[in-house]
């Protein structure tokens, strides 16, 4: 039984860190996990006092820099978070450079890497007119900490509340943009309670359950090593009445499309979904020439144009 666990263990590393390096190649600059088909009812195995001992297989960070958003031409700020249980956090704010900004998009990215992997995708919207704060989780990058769910998820929460909290020309409302994993430490986050300025939801290429992702990749064993906490679909009803707009690509190889269409089934109203039908885990905003970053530009005017902006 161990030397299976370590057989599958090892498959999912080397599947994540393929997606990876193949995003980075790509442009595409950020993957995330290996999809599920169903839910493992079993309770996951813990260590004493620990967390599931399988929910870290969730994590790869890195610590390095490939590149900042000076490299796209962007002027932006170093920005220090704190998280609900003291932990520093290290992030940039992205500053428009053309007339008043639309808004702040906060983007929380996928599984591996560092922030400086994830800027394609937010530079676009940048210039589109918005500003952007983007940041790395406990454990990644110059964040301090080491990478758990419950902490990650904090983390989110503070980056949302930094935003919300800053004073900007004509109130600057708050947007929550994530990728992969990030949409789901971002979903769980804003379900924890009201945050300032936040006016729209977005999840592009999310999952609905760690567990079921755990299933899919390594079966049973793997799955029991993982717990469910935490999960988006149990809390994306939430978010209601944010308006909430989930994005997936139709032959995402990492996420199947079922866990969009069940996280989607979960949500409340006001909600859309963007089927991306040949969009993968990584490029669907890009796909069609672009015609899905237009539709989220129109989205946000849609959802964000009428509202009060104090």
């Amino acid at each position: 039984m161990c030397l299976q666990i370590m057989k599958n263990t090892q498959s999912y590393a080397a599947l994540l860190a393929a997606c990876l390096t193949c995003s980075q190649a790509t442009g595409e600059q950020a993957l995330n996990f290996p999809p599920v088909k169903e839910a493992c009812e079993k309770k996951a195995q813990t260590l004493p006092g620990r967390q599931p001992i399988g929910n870290k297989l969730f994590y790869l960070p890195t610590r390095d820099e490939p590149a900042t958003p000076a490299n796209w031409g962007c002027p932006y700020r170093e920005v220090e978070l704190i998280s609900k249980d003291g932990t520093r956090l290290h992030g940039w704010w992205i500053v428009n450079k053309g007339a008043a900004s639309r808004g702040t998009v906060v983007f929380s990215h996928g599984t591996a890497g560092s922030m400086g992997h994830h800027l394609g995708f937010v530079i676009w919207l940048v210039k589109a007119g918005y500003e952007v704060l983007i940041y790395d989780y406990r454990g990644y990058g110059q964040s301090k900490g080491s990478t758990d769910r419950r902490g990650m998820v904090q983390d989110a929460r503070a980056a949302l509340e930094y935003a919300g909290n800053q004073r900007r020309p004509g109130g600057q409302l708050v947007i929550s943009y994530g990728h992969s994993l990030g949409g789901a430490k971002s979903v769980a986050a804003i379900a924890e309670g009201e945050t300032p300025k936040l006016r729209a939801v977005i999840t592009d290429a999310t999952f609905a359950s760690y567990r079921q992702m755990a299933r899919f990749l390594g079966g049973k064993l793997v799955a029991d090593l993982v717990s469910d906490e935490l999960s988006p679909v149990d809390h994306i009803a939430k978010i209601s009445p944010l308006p909430l707009l989930v994005i997936h690509g139709k032959k995402d190889p990492v996420v199947p499309f079922s866990q969009a269409e069940k996280l989607f089934k979960a949500a409340k109203k006001p909600k859309t979904l963007f089927e991306v039908k040949d969009g993968h885990h990584g490029n669907s905003l890009w796909q069609d020439e672009g015609a899905y970053r237009k539709r989220m530009l129109e989205w946000l005017d849609e959802n964000l144009g009428g509202k009060d902006k104090n």
